[in-house]
């Protein structure tokens, strides 16, 4: 073992492909598309580092082309999870005693092996298993998976570098400890790179996990987990369970040994795993880290003195993209009277021309919303809006057709009422809410938008009066965890937007960066007396 000082590289963010027409990154991609369809993955559990085969088999299909089966998965259940828990102790002492250069090589080679010879598989299986757009896959399950690794290592060299002074006579220091016990995570659909980072990122401060990924995604969330095999990834360190989450997170809950959730799905979810973590308090022997990351209604904010055109396209842009499946999606938007006309005849205009079909098609803006729960839900907004016509007003889309795959068009209405259901309640996907207000009740309709929805993720407000932001950025302090300015509210990079909010939004424990890694250390302060007394009495004595 060597006494050397070892510094992680400096991170540097992936830059996104173009995918041209006729350029090599496309041709390839292309092939790696077929060569996946054709075939169907048989995806085990990986428990201690072995394939786990429940014979319980779920089919991963393709939610733009559902007749297409791309894997099946071993659905795990109690003995699983219990086995899970297990593995994970067994490993804890090993991983922990590893050093830290050792533990951060691991993830550092797999984001090299994501950006590199993996790239094709990765986006691959997020395009037809997640139904991502080339750009939002690339950006998403490639790029910004190859961040958060990176970070993550970087983040707690930072946090190793913190050290105390010392003072004459005194050796102080600071051992950054892994806490004691396993860490669950419980990993969303809709972002591979958070499915990555919220697994990798206890694991590299020294904590061994539970991977509990969405039923909806499990087989680009296997690809991810190979990838960490191939990386060098020692058995039990991380943990591959896919189940429901109560089969998978019932045992790993209930156990003593629970050290923390690192979570990112649904604000009722978090709510019942807190709920049930504080109903057992006493029986566990540390009180578990709670990190999540959970829902959000979206705002934009458009003023009088706003660019029609950038409004329109941040307002599509933030919208549509992944069909409205992010977290920080634009779902409401409050827009001055005085430019609502133009304002939404530049909406229709683009619209007009946005292209909703197979990921596979390049020049596809949008495409199928993941699952059938997920279709039916969306839709029940739509049909409710429509039939409330003395409420609504349909400027746009509005259709939606499950026979092929799970397709709902990019569709905003007007709502009379601005604490509606469309503007109050978290839809998660393509359905924009508007509320028109007069332009002098500017501050009224900020007053609105921060008190009527319960979340605090995301927005943005467009507007090139410097009045107007510095009032918005004022009055919407606690509505936005990251707010955006003459921008979509969404799309953020590592190192560059910290991302995360509060209120019914999580915990705002900013993915990537130290104070994420902050809770999954029990830091250890150690004093040194290099000049021991040798009585007891003191000089006034």
């Amino acid at each position: 073992m060597s006494d050397s000082y070892f510094r992680v590289p400096e991170p540097v963010n992936e830059p996104s492909k173009e995918f041209r027409p006729m350029s090599p990154e496309k041709a390839s991609l292309i092939a790696a598309i077929e060569k996946m369809k054709s075939s169907v993955v048989q995806i085990p559990a990986v428990i201690g580092g072995k394939e786990i085969i429940t014979g319980d088999l779920v089919d991963c299909f393709v939610p733009h082309e559902r007749s297409v089966v791309v894997a099946r998965y071993n659905r795990c259940g109690e003995r699983e999870a219990k086995m899970a828990v297990e593995a994970a102790l067994s490993a804890k002492k090993s991983w922990e005693d590893t050093p830290f250069e050792q533990r951060s090589a691991v993830f550092l080679k797999a984001a090299e092996l994501i950006c590199g010879p993996c790239r094709d598989e990765v986006n691959a299986a997020a395009m037809l298993g997640m139904s991502k757009t080339v750009l939002q896959s690339d950006a998403d399950a490639v790029c910004a998976t190859a961040d958060f690794l990176r970070y993550a290592a970087h983040s707690l060299q930072a946090l190793y570098d913190m050290q105390p002074k010392n003072s004459k006579g005194v050796y102080n220091r600071m051992d950054m400890r892994p806490l004691e016990g396993f860490v669950f995570a419980a990993t969303p659909f809709n972002f591979l790179s958070i499915a990555a980072n919220l697994p990798c990122a206890p694991a590299v401060a020294g904590n061994t996990v539970i991977w509990k990924p969405a039923s909806s995604a499990v087989f680009p969330a296997y690809v991810i987990m190979r990838i960490l095999v191939e990386a060098g990834l020692p058995p039990g360190v991380i943990n591959f369970v896919p189940g429901s989450g109560a089969a998978i997170g019932g045992p790993a809950l209930a156990s003593e040994n629970l050290a923390g959730i690192h979570f990112t799905g649904s604000t009722e979810v978090f709510r019942q795993m807190w709920t049930a973590v504080g109903s057992r308090i006493a029986t566990y022997k540390n009180y578990p880290r709670l990190v999540g990351e959970t829902g959000g209604k979206d705002f934009v904010v458009v003023h009088s003195s706003a660019d029609i055109r950038e409004a329109a396209t941040g307002l599509i842009r933030g919208a549509f993209e992944y069909q409205g499946q992010k977290c920080s999606a634009a779902s409401r938007a409050y827009v001055s009277s005085s430019i609502w006309g133009g304002l939404k005849e530049e909406l229709v205009r683009q619209l007009s021309v946005l292209k909703m079909g197979s990921v596979e098609d390049f020049s596809s803006f949008m495409s199928a919303v993941i699952d059938a729960a997920a279709f039916k839900n969306i839709s029940s907004y739509i049909e409710h809006a429509i039939g409330a016509r003395d409420e609504y007003e349909l400027v746009f889309g509005g259709g939606f057709d499950d026979s092929k795959g799970y397709f709902i068009e990019p569709t905003v209405f007007v709502s009379k009422d601005p604490r509606s259901r469309l503007m109050s309640e978290e839809i998660f996907g393509p359905v924009l809410a508007l509320y028109i207000y007069d332009d002098e009740n500017y501050e009224e309709a900020l007053e609105l938008c921060d008190a009527t929805s319960p979340y605090g993720l995301t927005g943005s407000v467009f507007a090139r009066d410097r009045f107007a932001i510095a009032s918005a950025e004022k009055a919407l302090r606690h509505a936005a965890g990251n707010f955006f300015i003459n921008d979509k509210p969404s799309g953020v990079m590592a190192g560059h937007q910290p991302f995360g909010g509060a209120r019914a939004s999580g915990t705002n424990d900013k993915s990537g960066t130290i104070i994420n890694m902050l809770k999954w250390v029990s830091p250890r302060a150690i004093k040194e007396n290099l000049c021991p007394p040798k009585d007891f009495r003191y000089p006034c004595m």
